[in-house]
């Protein structure tokens, strides 16, 4: 391999190579001089430095002739060191790739990471010689070719989506019957037990925590637990290499194959709002060092502080033109090169930021609802942060689903007895039109769920009232305060058999307002079967038992039958159509005579009125929907949700037609049977779905134009 650098080419970003050698660019607006820094095999000990020969357009570039995929590198930045104005360049820190696609070694925590020195009086305005080079990953150039064959994305329409929400490395790490040293991988996620299971519950998309390489933050370090989650990213091209079982970039790409040969959609969630290099306190790892007053947001008036409107210490910078590229660049790559379906925006809020605050027509929004590949997959946002204005659910452009944190607080406020929650919960079931119709924006805009990794599982909401935070090291001060949820009479385990039903109707019946309301349900994985975090509703440190879906729950007969019951549910989702409407419903149309395409009723039947609405009191309620099939009949469904502490009985509105009732969550087990009588029991803390079919009118008999007998 040569030690002399040609001057090469400043696009592509990052090393790229062509079988004879490599090219390697890297942005920097304010660097004098970027080096490039060779490494041997094991990542120990610096082979080379070579300075980058040429710069265009801000991007420093050369091409190295002979070098080959496998090779380690990084990178050193030589300017000023002036906090002040938003400079930290160190040449002693070597600094990661940020188009790095694979990261060899981990993050080695010393006080030689930082561009300062960490305890000195002047704090981050001091000046730290040491190298960094020992504690630190190398980026490692990477081979793409990939043998796809004749792999096709299952383009799932929106309407008919099912997401889980799964850890690539918690989902499997309790799965005896995957081999040990796949558990927690790639590998076993697309394992053949893993898409048996997924098709029974009748998923379509397997939506995944971070998997983009990210750091274990120091302080988790020294309290002896790991950054679980992963929202700490370092490398927004290169994956977690944790969840790979032999090291090879193609185990991605073969279960992702292999998934959407079982057709179902891969969805990642990705972090691109913050870095892991944290608060202009923290370390210099890669972004900071090659271009601070670029890569971050900063106080307008005082450039050596970050924003931080993310709660993460900083705030990457996506009105940057290079900044917003490098995001762009990155989801394009998972797309292509991963084949990837779909991206999960964290904290999308931030994203869209521009500097007079929150924009749907920023210029991430506008880059991407723009862009001939992204356009083909689905877009989905977290909408807030802690930012000024930073809720801005319902708000995002045309294109983008969101997640409804409404959605979910008003169903687990609904099931537990709360007051007044009729017209809020009627909103939530009919695709949440009063957030989400506007801009010819669809019910799927509205992802709903009832539990998600942040907070506390489906079942532990109905089993504590107090989050049990402890092991996380900060005095049970982190996580949600308020979970909506209840122990029906007992803090957590019981053998209470009274209090197990109670809790696990109240399961059932969340379960069955998330797959039968319009909109995009999602399922947290485990959920189908009780995963417990014992109480824990901010597991992000929790890479242990606490976290990791316990597939004995499965296994049990308890387990067992609310799989079965979640794979009904998304079986009657997908069979009948207005569960999963394609447009939003107003009760302005009727598909039969006196049957509005959407309605609501009371228990006796009667359409509700202003006043009832009103009235806290009233917790009942009756949704019924309707449409017209091809073939000219129009089924009615009725959806029954009685969450009292008594049996009531519910009057089926007109017209009378022989009913057919679909699930009961009170007997989750029951088969499908027909109604004798238009009154119908739904159990205390239970749901009941029915359905009616309007036959086609029958055309009177006539005569052809050719005057034949029809």
């Amino acid at each position: 391999m040569s030690q002399t650098l040609e001057p090469g080419s400043p696009y592509p970003l990052g090393a790229t190579w062509d079988g004879l050698g490599v090219n390697f660019a890297v942005f920097s607006a304010n660097a004098d001089q970027i080096d490039l820094c060779l490494f041997d095999p094991s990542g120990r000990r610096e082979i080379g430095r070579l300075p980058l020969p040429e710069k265009t357009d801000e991007v420093f570039h050369g091409y190295l002739p002979e070098a080959r995929a496998g090779l380690l590198y990084g990178f050193r930045a030589h300017g000023v060191y002036e906090p002040q104005h938003g400079h930290r360049f160190n040449p002693n820190k070597l600094l990661l790739d940020p188009y790095a696609k694979q990261v060899a070694g981990e993050v080695r925590w010393s006080d030689a990471l930082y561009g300062y020195r960490l305890h000195s009086p002047r704090g981050d305005l001091s000046y730290d010689r040491r190298d960094s080079a020992p504690g630190m990953p190398k980026g490692v150039v990477v081979d793409d070719a990939f043998n796809w064959g004749d792999d096709r994305p299952p383009n799932t329409p929106w309407q008919e989506t099912v997401i889980y929400e799964a850890h690539v490395r918690g989902l499997t790490m309790q799965r005896d019957d995957i081999r040990p040293h796949e558990r927690g991988t790639f590998a076993a996620l697309a394992s053949p037990q893993m898409i048996e299971h997924y098709k029974r519950i009748g998923i379509t998309a397997v939506e995944l925590l971070p998997i983009h390489a990210f750091v274990q933050d120091r302080r988790l370090i020294e309290l002896g637990l790991r950054n679980y989650w992963g929202y700490n990213t370092l490398a927004f091209f290169a994956p977690e290499q944790r969840y790979l079982s032999d090291g090879s970039l193609n185990e991605i790409k073969v279960a992702v194959r292999r998934l959407h040969a079982a057709g179902l959609e891969v969805f990642l969630d990705v972090v691109y709002n913050h870095t892991a290099e944290g608060s202009e306190e923290g370390p210099t790892l890669s972004f900071r060092g090659l271009d601070n007053a670029s890569y971050y947001r900063h106080v307008r008036d005082d450039w050596r502080l970050c924003v931080n409107d993310t709660g993460t210490g900083n705030t990457v910078n996506l009105s940057h033109p290079r900044v917003l590229q490098m995001v762009m660049d990155s989801l394009r790559y998972w797309v292509e090169a991963y084949h990837i379906d779909g991206f999960r925006f964290d904290l999308g809020v931030t994203l869209g930021r521009e500097e007079h605050g929150f924009d749907p027509g920023s210029g991430f929004f506008d880059a991407i609802r723009q862009d001939p590949v992204l356009q083909r997959v689905k877009l989905i946002s977290e909408p807030w942060d802690i930012g000024p204005g930073g809720y801005q659910l319902g708000h995002h452009p045309p294109g983008f689903a969101e997640w409804n944190d409404k959605y979910r607080d008003s169903m687990r406020r609904l099931w537990r007895g709360d007051p007044g929650q009729r017209p809020e919960v009627a909103a939530r079931l009919a695709g949440s039109s009063d957030l989400f119709d506007r801009r010819s924006r669809k019910p799927w805009a509205s992802v709903n769920f009832v539990a998600s990794h942040d907070g506390y599982t489906l079942a532990d909401a109905a089993a504590y009232v107090q989050k049990h935070n402890h092991a996380n090291g900060e005095d049970n001060r982190d996580g949600h305060g308020e979970n909506y949820s209840s122990n029906w009479g007992v803090e957590g385990p019981t053998d209470d058999p009274d209090i197990l039903e109670t809790r696990a109707r109240v399961v059932r019946a969340l379960l069955a307002s998330v797959f039968f309301a319009h909109g995009t349900p999602m399922l947290l994985a485990g959920d189908e079967f009780g995963r417990t975090q014992g109480g824990n509703n901010n597991a992000y440190a929790q890479d242990n038992g606490v976290s990791w879906v316990d597939w004995r729950l499965a296994d049990g007969d308890e387990g067992r039958a609310l799989t079965a019951f979640v794979g009904r549910l998304a079986r009657l989702r997908a069979e009948h159509s207005i569960l999963r409407c394609k447009h939003f419903l107003h009760g302005r149309e009727e598909p039969a005579p006196g049957v509005l395409d959407i309605a609501w009723f009371d228990e006796g039947g009667e359409a509700i009125s202003s006043d009832a609405w009103n009235n806290p009191d009233e917790r009942t309620l009756s949704l019924r929907r309707a449409a017209r099939r091809e073939d000219g009949a129009v089924p009615i469904l009725t959806l029954m949700l009685n969450p009292t502490s008594d049996d009531r009985s519910f009057k089926l509105p007109p017209p009378a037609l022989p009913t057919t009732l679909l699930v009961d969550t009170a007997a989750p087990e029951a088969p499908e049977r027909t109604l004798e009588t238009d009154v119908v029991i739904v159990a205390a803390r239970s749901a009941v779905l029915v359905m009616a079919v309007r036959p086609a009118p029958t055309r009177p008999a006539g005569r052809h134009a050719n005057g034949t007998k029809r």
